[in-house]
Parts: structure tokens; sequence; C-alpha cells
């Protein structure tokens, strides 16, 4: 039976006939049910796509996930393996007759390789360490993954050391220089390194055994920072910054014989950062993205291409390939047969996706665009095969063939679900924000909508700063779970969201509380003009990380919500850069450190305003968040309780920046449907 939190039940029955009539609200143990659909992989003709769905597993409290087969053609899926665990990242060996795939079944995570006309998998790699993101040379004699080893040592060696560091009794940590911690985890001195494995043996060789070099981990890094040339000879990838780590951005991409020799920076010119090599299939070029601005991590990322002929040789400059259309992009594929690129660009609120072309005098063009946000898109022939999700539906494998309106699903993992939940669209609308710039927003109405009701308002606020409110379905921050207990929501791309414009984007740093306060109050005060069905004397606002500093910044200048909800947010800009680990970030949106920018750090800090606290105010913050340390949870906590403001503080001693395990994801459901409802009833 589905578990329903009181508060919406009460939902649930105050819109019983209507509910009834479209399907039930949603609740928060069928987010937790939706299946993931992911890493779609075309095989070499064009003709069967092998991707990844990912289910919660609830009592184990993780995700396992499966490998499944369609014809690109349509048809009924084919599961491709059901061993307990994880099974994912699959990829197509050149000859289209193997798939290689990461799996956990063996008790660590090892490279296996099914043999796609029938057979079980067998294991390939057999190392003491976990490997991640198999991709195969073009050759199909070997392939690239990634290990963490202690650099100068092997991965037996690397193991015997973790084993030994394991069974002593002091676990004291000593550093001798930052960044002592990332994201959720501490420095333990290991890197992440390409290693090549022969496809007959599964023998891993270390091709930077020395080097103190880093491919990018989790959550930025993944086989799409590596790839092979065209003739199979030398292995390019993405590493991290080798000098000033915590205030750097300048990620540079290397190339290294796969014969064994001392790898080349081939961006060393660039002092921001470079990622996701690509070689185009024919061995003439190579593709990757960049950013021109040192220090910024969400300048514009722009697609480019380097003549593989040139690389190497003095004064030679990429051709940038997207700087003209002003918009991030975030991912690309070759076409196999075409000399162009396939693009996933965030634009406008949604991400779409945009033909390239590498060699013709062409702009890019967009060619797949509304009904949601689109990803991994690639070529399977003269058709394009992709994901796409929107508010109101998860992910699910489409593809595109040549014609008009010709988009249908090739999966339906989720339908049965759906079908049930009456789940309401994100419906865009636009507005005079400051200096009277256009800014867009979201609106989603409550299931049961009825136009003669007024309905509470949920007001959200993105982090970053620099993200966007998209129109697809997100698996924490899901707008139809906010929505499902009553609530219009209503969520602003203000100053600092990508998909608007570079300049747009930038508005944000060095100006936090100003103009981004103003689009988010603007915005609201649309919505309430333009939409008579919400309740102006009824509304709450929420944020996570950024939208947790902007929430804890309202905090102290409005008082217009009858209630408040900080998820990670900053609360005292001076103390949170001296903890936080990218120092970067920091430094570029406040013009500097403290020490040369006190003032910066001083007018937007929400903890110089804390004599204003009035709003009832619910905190959440993970132990583990070494992005927004969860001091800065604690100190919005404190300041709210010296203050006799009703407030509450979740703690969640096991998680990060974002609550990802089960149990905590329905406890912190939990908790933010019940303070609304305590608030907004």
């Amino acid at each position: 039976m589905t578990r329903l939190v009181p508060l919406m039940l009460l939902a649930f029955l105050a819109f019983a006939g209507r509910a009834f009539a479209a399907g039930r609200p949603m609740t928060v143990d069928d987010l937790l049910a939706v299946k993931t659909v992911s890493d779609p992989q075309v095989s070499p003709d064009g003709s069967l796509v092998v991707y990844v769905v990912s289910e919660v597993d609830r009592e184990a409290g993780k995700s396992r996930s499966d490998l499944w087969l369609v014809p690109v053609s349509g048809g009924e899926p084919k599961r491709l393996t059901t061993a307990s665990g994880a099974d994912s990242h699959p990829r197509w060996s050149p000859d289209g007759k193997t798939i290689a795939f990461l799996s956990d079944r063996g008790g660590s995570s090892q490279v296996w390789l099914l043999p796609i006309d029938g057979g079980e998998a067998r294991q390939l790699t057999n190392l003491p360490i976990d490997v991640d993101g198999p991709i195969w040379s073009p050759t199909g004699d070997r392939l690239a993954v990634v290990a963490r080893v202690y650099p100068g040592t092997t991965p037996e060696e690397t193991a015997k050391r973790d084993k030994e560091r394991a069974e002593r009794k002091s676990q004291v940590k000593a550093y001798d220089r930052l960044m002592v911690r990332h994201w959720a985890s501490w420095d333990d001195g290991k890197r992440s390194h390409p290693f090549i494995v022969d496809a007959s043996t599964g023998e891993a060789r270390d091709l930077a055994p020395d080097l103190d070099v880093n491919v990018p981990p989790a959550p930025f890094g993944g086989s799409s920072d590596y790839t092979f040339s065209a003739d199979g000879q030398t292995l390019a990838f993405t590493a991290e910054p080798l000098k000033d780590h915590p205030w750097s951005t300048n990620t540079d991409i290397w190339t290294v014989p796969v014969a064994g020799g001392a790898p080349t920076n081939l961006t060393a010119a660039n002092p921001a950062a470079d990622a996701q090599p690509s070689f185009s299939p024919d061995g003439r070029f190579l593709a990757y993205l960049s950013q021109s601005r040192a220090g910024f991590e969400a300048d514009q990322w722009i697609l480019n291409l380097l003549p593989t002929d040139q690389i190497g040789a003095e004064g030679v400059r990429p051709v940038p390939l997207t700087a003209a259309i002003d918009r991030p992009v975030s991912a690309f594929s070759w076409d196999p047969e075409r000399p162009s690129l396939l693009a996933v660009v965030d634009s406008g609120g949604d991400s779409i996706i945009y033909e390239v072309p590498a060699l013709a005098r062409m702009a890019p063009r967009p060619l797949l665009s509304g009904d949601g946000s689109y990803d991994s898109p690639q070529r399977a022939g003269a058709a394009i095969v992709f994901t796409r999700s929107s508010a109101d539906r998860p992910a699910e494998l489409y593809v595109d063939p040549p014609g008009p309106d010709n988009i249908r699903a090739l999966s339906h993992h989720n339908d049965e679900l759906i079908a049930q939940l009456d789940l309401n669209p994100a419906e865009s609308f636009t507005f005079a924000g400051a200096d009277g710039d256009e800014v867009q927003g979201w609106l989603v109405r409550p299931p049961g909508f009825d136009a003669s009701k007024t309905y509470p308002v949920l007001f959200l606020i993105h982090g970053g700063p620099q993200g966007s409110w998209h129109n697809s379905w997100h698996a924490r921050w899901n707008l139809a779970l906010f929505a499902a207990p009553g609530y219009a929501v209503v969520a602003v791309n203000p100053r600092g969201s990508t998909g608007f414009g570079q300049t747009f984007t930038d508005q944000i740093s060095t100006d936090w509380s100003g103009r981004v306060f103003e689009d988010l109050m603007a915005g609201l005060d649309h919505a309430l003009e333009t939409y008579p069905f919400l309740d102006g004397d009824r509304m709450a606002a929420a944020g996570g990380s950024y939208g947790g500093y902007m929430v804890n910044w309202i905090a102290g200048h409005s008082d217009r919500f009858k209630a408040l909800i900080s998820h990670a947010g900053v609360f005292d800009l001076h103390s949170m850069y001296f903890t936080t680990e990218e120092l970067w970030f920091p430094e570029w949106e406040f013009g500097g450190p403290p020490w040369t920018s006190p003032e910066q750090y001083q007018i937007h800090s929400p903890s110089n305003f804390v004599e204003k606290f009035r709003t009832p105010t619910l905190v959440l913050h993970g132990a583990l968040d070494f992005r927004v340390p969860d001091s800065q949870g604690l100190g919005m906590f404190t300041a709210l309780q010296r203050r006799g403001v009703p407030s509450r503080f979740v703690f969640f001693p096991d998680e990060g920046h974002w609550i990802a395990k089960p149990a905590n994801r329905v406890v912190w459901w939990d908790e933010v449907h019940r303070w609304l409802a305590r608030y907004l009833p």
C-alpha cells in the first residue's frame, strides 16, 4: 500500500472528486518509484540502442540499475541484465558484437563484457580497486577506464595502503596543502588516473602512474572526459588543475600515447577551463568544450574544433563553433557519418538539441526543442535518439526519424505510474525584471485544479546561483511533488540564471542580493497579478544552496511570506569563505577574498540582518556538505532561535549538499510538507 503523509492525505481528500477523475496527487513514494532512464548508446550500425534503467531499492537504501536494449525502429525493449546491484555505463565494441559495462555484482565495480548475440556476461577486469567509465578503442583491442590510485603506486599497492589505513587505531588526517576536502569527501591522497585495459585479458596499465593528475571525479566527470584518437594510438583526457587547485578553474586537456609516454597539455595556453575532448570518427578533428575567463565556473561553455594535424603547432587556436549562440553547451556527440555534431544547449529554461556543422560555414541551428528538456543525443543513421523529460513526466527514450512531427517514444518504463497521477505541466511566463529586462519563470498548478478556487503559493528559488529551473523532471527538487498537497508553484529564473545569455548570467556576480532579489519579487508580483487563483496572503518561499542563501536573505528583508524553507543555505559569507573548498567560487562572486573585498562579504551577508528575522523558517542541512558547510545551517538556526522566531533545524549526518539516500529523502519531504501545512493551511 502506498504510504501517504498526513498532509498529502488531507490534500487528497480535499480534491477527491477531481483527483479521482484525473488521477491522484503525487506522493514521495511515487517519486522514489520512478525509473530513471539514462545513458542511451546507439550501436555502430545504427539499428539498436542500449540504455540504463535505474530504480530505488528502498530496503537496501540505494539504487540498482540494469541494461536494456531496444531497436531504433521501435518494438518492445528487452532487459539485458538482471543481476542484483548496479549494471551501468554500457558501451558498444566497434564491431557491434559486444557491450562493455560496469557492474558491482562481484563485490567491486569492474568491467564486464556481454555478447550481443546471446550468452552470459563475463568479467574482464579484476583489479583490487574499483574502476569506472569503460570506453572502447576504435581498434577494438583495448578499453580505457579510470581508477583512483595513490600516484606512483600500482592498484595492488593502493589496495594494500587502503587496508593498512583502515586497520590503524588512529584515523587522524594531516594535510600540508589545500584542498583537504571536496563535495562530501576528505582528500585521501588518491587521484583518478586513466588506465588502458587489454580487451582479451583484462590486464590494466596506468597511463600517468607518477603524476598527481586527476581526471575530474563525479559529479562532473565521467567517460565524457576521455577519448581515444581514431587510430587508437592516443588517449586525450581532462585533468583538474595541477597548480592552485582550490582557487583555479583551469582544467586542461592532455594527450598521452597509449603505448606509454609523457602526457602533453594541449590547452596550456587557456587559463580557464577546458573539458570533454572527443575525436571525430575520421580522426581529422578534436572537439571539446572551453571557457575563456579564469576563475569563473559559470562562464559560457563553448564547443570548439581543433584540426588534429595542427595539435601542438605554435599559435594554433581552436575554432569556436557555438560562441555566437550565446548559450552554454553541456554535452555533445559526433555524427558518425557526417562532419557535424549534436549539442545539448541550455536555452530559455529548457535543454534543447542543436546541430553544429563542423566544416560548412553554417551557423548552429536548433533541431529539437519544446515539450520539455532533451539530453544524450546520438545519431542513428538519419534519425536522432535522445532522452526527454518535463516537469510532469520522467525521462524516457525517444527517436526522431527524418520528416516533420515524427518523434516517438522508444521506452515506456514510467507510463503505468504516471497514468495514476494528476500532474500538471509547467507553464512558462515572462515579465519585466530589474532594469526592465525580460525574465522568465514557470507556474505549476496543483492537482485537482479548479479555476474558481484560490490556492496557496509556494515560491521556489534555484541554486547555483548560475543555474536554472528547467521544464524537466527532477529527482530531488521535483515541481510536481511540491505542488501535490495543493500548492501553486511559482519558480522564477532571475538574474544569474543560465540559458538566457552570458550577460544575464554574469549580472549576479558581486550582486547576490541586488537585481536578483528585484527579479524574484517582480516575478512573484507578476504571477499574482496574472493568475487570479494565486492567494497572495498565503505564500511560502523555499530554496537550496544559493536558493537557501536567498531564503536567508528574504528572512531579513521581507515579511510577505508566511513560512520559509532554507536547505544548505549560505548564512554568513565571511565564515563561508574560510570553510568551503572551491575558493575560486567566492573569489569570483565577491570580487576576491574577504581581506581584499571586505565590503562585498559584508553587504550581501544574511547574518548582518538577523535583527529583522521574523518569518517561521525550516532549516535543513547535511553534515557532509563541504560546499556549504553545516555551520552555515546551524548559524541560521541559532540566529532564528535567539531572535525567538519559530524555527526547526533538520540535520542529516550522512548526507552532503544533496539529500540522496532514499530514507533521508522521505524524511526531507515529510519535514518540508509538514512545515508548509503548518503555516499554509
